[in-house]
Protein backbone atom coordinates (compact mmCIF):
# COMPACT_ATOMS: atom_id res chain seq x y z
CA UNK A 1 0.00 0.00 0.00
CA UNK A 2 1.22 3.45 -0.55
CA UNK A 3 2.04 5.78 1.73
CA UNK A 4 -1.34 8.44 1.97
CA UNK A 5 -1.06 11.62 0.60
CA UNK A 6 -3.73 12.99 2.73
CA UNK A 7 -3.43 16.00 4.33
CA UNK A 8 -6.40 15.44 6.09
CA UNK A 9 -6.88 12.25 7.74
CA UNK A 10 -10.09 10.22 8.34
CA UNK A 11 -11.32 10.87 11.95
CA UNK A 12 -10.06 8.25 14.80
CA UNK A 13 -12.88 7.13 16.55
CA UNK A 14 -12.37 4.53 19.27
CA UNK A 15 -15.37 2.16 20.64
CA UNK A 16 -15.40 1.84 24.24
CA UNK A 17 -14.82 0.29 26.85
CA UNK A 18 -16.01 -3.31 26.87
CA UNK A 19 -16.43 -6.41 24.52
CA UNK A 20 -20.14 -8.49 24.74
CA UNK A 21 -21.90 -4.58 24.82
CA UNK A 22 -23.48 -5.50 21.37
CA UNK A 23 -20.28 -3.32 19.33
CA UNK A 24 -20.72 -5.76 16.64
CA UNK A 25 -24.29 -4.64 15.60
CA UNK A 26 -23.24 -1.01 15.63
CA UNK A 27 -20.38 -1.40 13.59
CA UNK A 28 -21.89 -3.21 11.08
CA UNK A 29 -24.37 -0.86 10.58
CA UNK A 30 -21.86 2.02 10.21
CA UNK A 31 -19.83 0.33 7.71
CA UNK A 32 -22.96 0.36 5.89
CA UNK A 33 -21.90 4.25 4.88
CA UNK A 34 -18.89 4.39 2.82
CA UNK A 35 -17.71 7.63 4.85
CA UNK A 36 -17.28 5.19 7.60
CA UNK A 37 -14.52 2.35 8.50
CA UNK A 38 -14.13 -0.49 10.77
CA UNK A 39 -12.45 -3.49 9.82
CA UNK A 40 -12.60 -6.36 12.32
CA UNK A 41 -10.44 -4.85 15.69
CA UNK A 42 -6.76 -5.55 16.67
CA UNK A 43 -7.98 -5.45 20.28
CA UNK A 44 -4.33 -4.78 20.97
CA UNK A 45 -5.23 -5.07 24.89
CA UNK A 46 -3.83 -8.84 23.57
CA UNK A 47 -0.37 -7.37 22.59
CA UNK A 48 -0.02 -5.03 25.19
CA UNK A 49 2.03 -7.64 28.20
CA UNK A 50 4.59 -7.92 25.72
CA UNK A 51 5.52 -4.53 24.96
CA UNK A 52 7.93 -4.09 27.65
CA UNK A 53 9.60 -6.63 25.90
CA UNK A 54 10.74 -4.77 22.92
CA UNK A 55 13.10 -2.68 25.06
CA UNK A 56 13.88 0.89 24.26
CA UNK A 57 11.73 1.88 20.94
CA UNK A 58 13.99 4.61 20.38
CA UNK A 59 16.16 1.47 18.99
CA UNK A 60 15.36 1.41 15.49
CA UNK A 61 15.60 -2.32 15.16
CA UNK A 62 13.29 -2.79 18.58
CA UNK A 63 10.52 -0.27 16.93
CA UNK A 64 11.30 -1.82 13.41
CA UNK A 65 10.38 -5.36 14.91
CA UNK A 66 7.81 -4.17 16.71
CA UNK A 67 6.02 -2.72 13.32
CA UNK A 68 6.71 -5.97 12.24
CA UNK A 69 5.14 -8.24 14.73
CA UNK A 70 2.00 -5.87 14.62
CA UNK A 71 1.72 -5.94 11.21
CA UNK A 72 2.23 -9.42 11.55
CA UNK A 73 -0.81 -9.23 14.39
CA UNK A 74 -3.17 -7.93 11.43
CA UNK A 75 -2.51 -10.49 9.32
CA UNK A 76 -3.50 -13.20 11.61
CA UNK A 77 -6.81 -12.03 12.68
CA UNK A 78 -9.59 -14.61 12.28
CA UNK A 79 -11.49 -11.92 10.00
CA UNK A 80 -9.33 -10.40 7.12
CA UNK A 81 -9.42 -6.94 6.72
CA UNK A 82 -10.22 -6.40 3.06
CA UNK A 83 -8.49 -4.78 0.34
CA UNK A 84 -5.54 -4.21 2.20
CA UNK A 85 -2.11 -5.51 2.37
CA UNK A 86 0.61 -3.87 4.64
CA UNK A 87 4.18 -3.38 4.02
CA UNK A 88 6.46 -3.39 7.55
CA UNK A 89 9.40 -1.91 6.30
CA UNK A 90 7.54 0.83 4.29
CA UNK A 91 5.39 1.49 7.76
CA UNK A 92 8.06 1.71 9.64
CA UNK A 93 10.09 4.15 7.43
CA UNK A 94 6.69 6.55 7.34
CA UNK A 95 6.72 6.07 10.94
CA UNK A 96 10.43 6.43 11.81
CA UNK A 97 10.58 10.39 13.15
CA UNK A 98 7.23 10.34 14.71
CA UNK A 99 6.30 9.09 18.06
CA UNK A 100 7.17 5.72 18.84
CA UNK A 101 3.95 3.84 20.16
CA UNK A 102 2.25 0.53 19.85
CA UNK A 103 -0.91 2.54 19.35
CA UNK A 104 0.79 4.25 16.56
CA UNK A 105 1.68 1.35 14.90
CA UNK A 106 -1.90 0.23 14.67
CA UNK A 107 -3.72 3.69 14.04
CA UNK A 108 -1.70 4.31 11.30
CA UNK A 109 -2.87 0.66 9.78
CA UNK A 110 -6.16 1.24 10.11
CA UNK A 111 -6.08 4.98 8.86
CA UNK A 112 -4.48 3.78 6.12
CA UNK A 113 -7.10 1.25 5.42
CA UNK A 114 -10.13 3.88 5.96
CA UNK A 115 -8.40 5.94 3.13
CA UNK A 116 -7.80 3.31 0.64
CA UNK A 117 -11.57 2.57 1.50
CA UNK A 118 -12.10 6.61 0.61
CA UNK A 119 -13.59 6.55 4.14
CA UNK A 120 -13.78 10.10 6.81
CA UNK A 121 -13.93 8.18 9.27
CA UNK A 122 -11.71 5.27 10.84
CA UNK A 123 -13.44 3.70 13.82
CA UNK A 124 -11.43 0.74 16.26
CA UNK A 125 -13.56 -1.59 17.89
CA UNK A 126 -10.95 -3.05 20.16
CA UNK A 127 -12.97 -1.68 23.13
CA UNK A 128 -10.43 -2.33 25.75
CA UNK A 129 -8.02 0.14 24.64
CA UNK A 130 -10.23 2.37 26.92
CA UNK A 131 -7.43 2.12 29.20
CA UNK A 132 -4.86 4.17 26.84
CA UNK A 133 -7.23 6.58 26.23
CA UNK A 134 -5.17 9.34 27.23
CA UNK A 135 -1.73 8.09 25.09
CA UNK A 136 -4.21 7.98 22.34
CA UNK A 137 -5.23 11.38 22.78
CA UNK A 138 -1.45 12.47 22.82
CA UNK A 139 -0.85 10.75 19.45
CA UNK A 140 -4.45 11.65 17.89
CA UNK A 141 -5.87 15.07 19.52
CA UNK A 142 -8.77 14.61 17.49
CA UNK A 143 -9.39 11.47 18.90
CA UNK A 144 -13.17 10.62 19.34
CA UNK A 145 -15.14 7.90 21.59
CA UNK A 146 -18.17 6.15 20.86
CA UNK A 147 -18.79 4.71 24.51
CA UNK A 148 -21.37 2.07 24.74
CA UNK A 149 -23.18 0.92 28.09
CA UNK A 150 -25.03 -1.96 28.52
CA UNK A 151 -26.91 -3.34 31.37
CA UNK A 152 -24.25 -4.91 33.55
CA UNK A 153 -26.32 -8.29 34.19
CA UNK A 154 -27.07 -8.75 30.27
CA UNK A 155 -23.17 -8.00 29.65
CA UNK A 156 -22.08 -10.38 31.99
CA UNK A 157 -24.23 -12.89 30.66
CA UNK A 158 -22.89 -12.48 27.51
CA UNK A 159 -19.30 -11.93 28.78
CA UNK A 160 -19.95 -15.41 30.58
CA UNK A 161 -19.98 -17.30 27.60
CA UNK A 162 -17.35 -16.18 25.79
CA UNK A 163 -14.02 -17.21 25.29
CA UNK A 164 -12.24 -13.79 25.17
CA UNK A 165 -13.44 -12.97 28.80
CA UNK A 166 -13.25 -15.31 32.51
CA UNK A 167 -15.76 -18.10 32.94
CA UNK A 168 -16.95 -16.13 36.43
CA UNK A 169 -19.49 -13.65 37.13
CA UNK A 170 -17.74 -12.26 39.64
CA UNK A 171 -14.55 -11.41 37.53
CA UNK A 172 -16.72 -10.28 34.85
CA UNK A 173 -18.86 -7.71 37.14
CA UNK A 174 -15.24 -6.69 38.26
CA UNK A 175 -14.50 -6.01 34.80
CA UNK A 176 -17.47 -4.21 33.91
CA UNK A 177 -17.43 -1.56 36.96
CA UNK A 178 -13.77 -1.11 35.91
CA UNK A 179 -14.00 -0.10 32.48
CA UNK A 180 -17.56 1.99 32.83
CA UNK A 181 -15.48 3.56 35.42
CA UNK A 182 -12.36 4.68 32.71
CA UNK A 183 -15.41 5.31 29.95
CA UNK A 184 -17.40 7.71 32.25
CA UNK A 185 -14.09 9.49 33.47
CA UNK A 186 -13.64 10.31 30.38
CA UNK A 187 -16.81 11.23 29.20
CA UNK A 188 -17.14 13.75 31.93
CA UNK A 189 -13.50 15.19 31.63
CA UNK A 190 -14.31 15.11 27.47
CA UNK A 191 -17.81 15.42 26.52
CA UNK A 192 -17.40 17.06 23.66
CA UNK A 193 -14.68 14.08 22.31
CA UNK A 194 -17.11 11.12 23.96
CA UNK A 195 -20.42 10.43 22.73
CA UNK A 196 -22.18 7.90 24.92
CA UNK A 197 -25.04 5.78 23.99
CA UNK A 198 -27.06 2.49 25.62
CA UNK A 199 -27.16 -0.43 23.92
CA UNK A 200 -30.77 -0.98 25.25
CA UNK A 201 -31.94 2.41 23.71
CA UNK A 202 -30.44 1.06 20.49
CA UNK A 203 -32.52 -1.72 20.57
CA UNK A 204 -35.62 0.20 21.24
CA UNK A 205 -34.94 2.89 18.48
CA UNK A 206 -31.83 1.72 16.22
CA UNK A 207 -32.46 4.67 13.91
CA UNK A 208 -32.37 7.51 16.32
CA UNK A 209 -29.46 5.56 18.19
CA UNK A 210 -27.24 5.44 14.65
CA UNK A 211 -28.34 9.23 13.25
CA UNK A 212 -26.68 10.66 17.09
CA UNK A 213 -23.86 8.86 16.24
CA UNK A 214 -23.49 10.40 12.51
CA UNK A 215 -24.07 13.37 13.67
CA UNK A 216 -21.46 12.86 16.37
CA UNK A 217 -18.71 12.36 13.64
CA UNK A 218 -19.77 14.34 11.12
CA UNK A 219 -21.27 11.56 8.30
CA UNK A 220 -24.44 11.65 6.78
CA UNK A 221 -27.15 9.07 8.18
CA UNK A 222 -28.13 6.23 5.39
CA UNK A 223 -31.20 3.98 5.27
CA UNK A 224 -29.48 1.36 4.90
CA UNK A 225 -27.89 1.11 7.66
CA UNK A 226 -30.77 -0.39 9.04
CA UNK A 227 -31.37 -3.29 6.96
CA UNK A 228 -28.61 -5.71 8.41
CA UNK A 229 -29.65 -7.93 6.29
CA UNK A 230 -28.62 -7.01 2.98
CA UNK A 231 -25.06 -6.71 4.42
CA UNK A 232 -22.48 -9.50 3.04
CA UNK A 233 -20.14 -8.40 5.79
CA UNK A 234 -22.54 -9.25 8.61
CA UNK A 235 -23.66 -12.65 6.76
CA UNK A 236 -20.21 -13.72 6.64
CA UNK A 237 -19.38 -12.77 10.26
CA UNK A 238 -22.22 -14.60 11.06
CA UNK A 239 -20.82 -17.84 10.26
CA UNK A 240 -17.81 -17.30 11.66
CA UNK A 241 -18.12 -18.09 15.59
CA UNK A 242 -21.90 -18.99 17.45
CA UNK A 243 -20.67 -15.56 19.17
CA UNK A 244 -21.78 -13.47 16.10
CA UNK A 245 -24.40 -15.64 14.62
CA UNK A 246 -27.12 -13.17 15.79
CA UNK A 247 -25.35 -10.11 13.49
CA UNK A 248 -27.05 -10.95 10.39
CA UNK A 249 -30.65 -10.26 12.16
CA UNK A 250 -32.23 -7.59 14.06
CA UNK A 251 -31.53 -7.64 17.60
CA UNK A 252 -34.83 -8.44 19.46
CA UNK A 253 -35.58 -6.19 22.08
CA UNK A 254 -36.87 -8.87 24.36
CA UNK A 255 -33.36 -10.22 24.66
CA UNK A 256 -32.34 -7.70 27.11
CA UNK A 257 -34.16 -9.42 29.65
CA UNK A 258 -32.59 -12.97 28.59
CA UNK A 259 -30.27 -12.44 31.66
CA UNK A 260 -33.08 -13.46 33.37
CA UNK A 261 -32.76 -17.09 33.03
CA UNK A 262 -28.82 -17.12 31.80
CA UNK A 263 -28.16 -16.28 35.50
CA UNK A 264 -28.77 -17.38 39.18
CA UNK A 265 -30.64 -15.17 41.52
CA UNK A 266 -27.25 -14.86 43.71
CA UNK A 267 -25.59 -13.85 40.59
CA UNK A 268 -27.57 -11.17 39.69
CA UNK A 269 -27.29 -10.12 42.95
CA UNK A 270 -23.42 -9.91 42.80
CA UNK A 271 -23.60 -8.18 39.91
CA UNK A 272 -25.54 -5.52 41.42
CA UNK A 273 -23.97 -4.99 44.51
CA UNK A 274 -20.78 -4.45 42.43
CA UNK A 275 -22.15 -2.26 39.87
CA UNK A 276 -25.34 -0.30 41.85
CA UNK A 277 -23.54 3.10 41.69
CA UNK A 278 -22.52 3.14 37.77
CA UNK A 279 -26.72 1.28 37.25
CA UNK A 280 -28.15 4.17 38.79
CA UNK A 281 -25.67 6.75 37.16
CA UNK A 282 -26.67 4.89 33.23
CA UNK A 283 -30.69 4.46 34.67
CA UNK A 284 -30.51 0.89 35.69
CA UNK A 285 -32.42 -0.85 38.25
CA UNK A 286 -31.90 -3.43 40.64
CA UNK A 287 -34.20 -5.99 41.00
CA UNK A 288 -32.56 -7.53 44.46
CA UNK A 289 -31.58 -5.68 47.28
CA UNK A 290 -27.43 -5.74 45.94
CA UNK A 291 -26.24 -6.66 49.42
CA UNK A 292 -23.97 -9.21 48.73
CA UNK A 293 -20.39 -8.60 50.30
CA UNK A 294 -17.66 -7.69 48.22
CA UNK A 295 -15.30 -10.54 46.96
CA UNK A 296 -12.43 -11.21 49.54
CA UNK A 297 -8.78 -12.16 48.23
CA UNK A 298 -9.19 -15.78 48.97
CA UNK A 299 -12.87 -15.77 46.74
CA UNK A 300 -11.01 -13.61 43.97
CA UNK A 301 -8.29 -16.53 43.96
CA UNK A 302 -11.14 -19.24 43.74
CA UNK A 303 -12.87 -17.57 41.01
CA UNK A 304 -10.04 -17.05 38.66
CA UNK A 305 -9.09 -20.73 39.31
CA UNK A 306 -12.41 -21.92 38.51
CA UNK A 307 -12.35 -19.50 35.59
CA UNK A 308 -9.28 -20.85 34.15
CA UNK A 309 -10.40 -24.43 34.55
CA UNK A 310 -13.38 -23.50 32.58
CA UNK A 311 -11.51 -21.86 29.99
CA UNK A 312 -9.95 -24.98 29.22
CA UNK A 313 -13.39 -26.69 29.53
CA UNK A 314 -14.66 -24.26 26.61
CA UNK A 315 -11.64 -24.37 24.23
CA UNK A 316 -12.21 -28.26 24.42
CA UNK A 317 -15.78 -27.86 23.54
CA UNK A 318 -14.75 -25.19 20.90
CA UNK A 319 -12.54 -27.60 18.73
CA UNK A 320 -15.34 -30.23 19.32
CA UNK A 321 -18.35 -28.35 18.14
CA UNK A 322 -16.62 -25.66 15.96
CA UNK A 323 -13.19 -26.72 14.21
CA UNK A 324 -12.97 -23.87 12.22
CA UNK A 325 -13.95 -21.52 15.07
CA UNK A 326 -11.22 -23.02 17.22
CA UNK A 327 -8.85 -22.86 14.57
CA UNK A 328 -9.15 -19.30 13.63
CA UNK A 329 -8.93 -18.09 16.82
CA UNK A 330 -5.68 -20.50 17.68
CA UNK A 331 -3.97 -19.00 14.76
CA UNK A 332 -3.92 -15.50 16.85
CA UNK A 333 -3.43 -16.76 19.76
CA UNK A 334 -0.59 -19.23 18.69
CA UNK A 335 1.01 -16.40 17.05
CA UNK A 336 1.09 -14.29 20.16
CA UNK A 337 2.34 -16.84 22.03
CA UNK A 338 5.24 -17.19 19.48
CA UNK A 339 6.01 -13.70 19.61
CA UNK A 340 6.19 -13.67 23.24
CA UNK A 341 8.72 -16.52 23.28
CA UNK A 342 10.81 -15.28 20.31
CA UNK A 343 11.49 -12.06 22.68
CA UNK A 344 11.82 -13.69 25.72
CA UNK A 345 14.39 -16.05 23.81
CA UNK A 346 16.03 -12.72 22.62
CA UNK A 347 16.16 -11.05 25.85
CA UNK A 348 17.89 -13.75 27.67
CA UNK A 349 20.02 -14.29 24.87
CA UNK A 350 21.17 -10.18 25.30
CA UNK A 351 21.17 -10.93 28.84
CA UNK A 352 23.91 -13.73 28.86
CA UNK A 353 26.08 -11.78 26.59
CA UNK A 354 25.91 -8.80 29.01
CA UNK A 355 26.97 -10.59 31.72
CA UNK A 356 30.18 -12.39 30.24
CA UNK A 357 31.18 -8.87 28.38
Amino acid sequence: MNQPTHTTRPLPLLMIPLRRCGSHALRLRLNASPQFHSPYPLHIVDFMPLVPLYGDLRDDSAYRQMVKDVVGLQQSSMVKWPGVHFDAEEIFNALENEPRSVHRIVWELLLRSAEQHGASVAMDKSLDSVHYAHDLMALFPEMRFLNVVRDPRAQVASMNRAIIHDFDTTLNALAWVKAHATGRALALRYPDRVLTIRYEDFLGDQEHTLRRICQFIGIEFLPQMLDIAASQEAQDLSRMSALWESNCFAPLPANKDKFKTQLQPHEIETIESLAWETMHYYGYECMTEAQALPPTPVVLAQCHQQSEKRRGEAWEQLLRSAPRDYAARRVRADYLERVRQRLQSTSSLETGAAALS
